[in-house]
């Protein structure tokens, strides 16, 4: 087992390294071969790249990934629901509309 987890800390740390590689140049090269021509904005640099992928990411989140609060939710509303009676159940769709003005199952607005 230590063996193991020898290699894991040094793998770990270049996977690290290469996913912001790649990162950064891929940044680079798409924002070089598609702002200059069409805007007429400068040409970045790779650490440049790599700064503006390190603020989007500070900006607006985690490249997609949802937070442990997030993904659960679903689920447990399922269950929640599960556990109603049909006559809950009822007054609870009509609570949805009443509030928010759609259909729970569809999320169409009923308002016109």
């Amino acid at each position: 087992m230590k063996k193991r987890m020898l290699w894991l800390a040094p793998a770990a740390i270049l996977e690290i390294l290469l996913f912001c590689f790649i990162g950064g140049e891929l940044v680079m090269r798409l924002w070089n071969w598609l702002l200059p021509p069409l805007f007429g904005w400068h040409q970045i640099t790779f650490w440049q790249a790599f700064g503006l992928l390190a603020l989007c990411r500070i900006l607006f989140g985690h490249h997609g990934w949802r937070g442990p609060g997030r993904s659960n939710f679903r689920r447990r509303v399922q269950e929640h629901c599960g556990n109603m009676t049909p006559e809950e159940r009822e007054r609870f769709r009509e609570t949805v509309r009443a509030r928010w003005g759609a259909t729970p199952s569809t999320g169409e607005s009923n308002a016109q």
